[in-house]
């Protein structure tokens, strides 16, 4: 069951009570509360379970959560999938938000939404996957679309490889990336060259028995302090 806490809200989201927060779901829906609809609750404790708060289907989990106090014609949410699939719609689209939710991405039967940015025209994507392969490149390579349209393909995979992780340039200066038996390494960000969007990517993670397969990727600076 997943839960929500407000203090994980205040503290790493940087939010306000007046902040809208938009919850975007494996399934490609998209929810809306404000920061003040959810309970307070102290440091220590668990938390409130987010079926409690928000309509969401049995199958259905929380992917990404983006605050937004006021929504700006100028910017972008951008959208990636567990297949390599990609999407960019304009933030506008997502200013009247049923309690029901909306639709944010069309999907396959076989896909999931895993991971949601705010991007402007400037802004370039890092996409990471299980098996240690990323590709970089401009956002402008993919076009704004309405919210009910499918995305375009943003990194063309292997067989059996899937995207665990979606980064921006302008969120530090090296990617951390992290396997699943507790290895990591970072690389700075002007090792990627910029690529056109679709493409295979370059290996950017040694993937062994010993570390196992990727599960994240956090952009960071030598000032950033990680918890896993």
């Amino acid at each position: 069951m997943q839960t929500i806490d407000n203090d994980f809200i205040e503290d790493l989201l940087m939010t306000t009570t007046h902040h809208y927060l938009n919850f975007f779901t494996s399934l490609g829906r998209v929810y809306r509360l404000k920061a003040y609809e959810i309970p307070e609750a102290g440091r220590t404790a668990r938390g409130t379970a987010i079926v409690n708060i928000l309509q969401l289907a049995p199958e259905e989990k929380i992917t990404a959560m983006i605050p937004i106090k006021e929504y700006d014609s100028e910017k972008n949410l951008f959208m990636v999938t567990k297949k390599g699939i990609v999407k960019k719609t304009s933030m506008m689209d997502f200013s009247n938000i049923r309690k029901k939710g909306l639709a944010a991405i069309n999907l396959r039967s076989d896909d999931e939404l895993i991971e949601v940015k705010v991007t402007d025209k400037d802004s370039e994507i890092f996409l990471v996957t299980k098996q240690g392969i990323c590709i970089r490149f401009k956002e402008t390579d993919v076009r704004s679309t309405g919210r009910s349209s499918m995305g375009v393909i943003g990194m063309n995979l292997s067989d059996e490889d899937e995207i665990i992780g979606m980064q921006l340039q302008s969120q530090g200066d090296s990617l951390l990336i992290v396997s699943e038996n507790g290895l990591g390494k970072r690389t700075y960000l002007n090792e990627f060259n910029v690529q056109n969007r679709g493409g295979k990517g370059i290996k950017c993670y040694k993937v062994t028995e010993k570390t196992g397969n990727v599960v994240g990727v956090k952009s960071v600076t030598d000032e950033n302090e990680i918890i896993m």
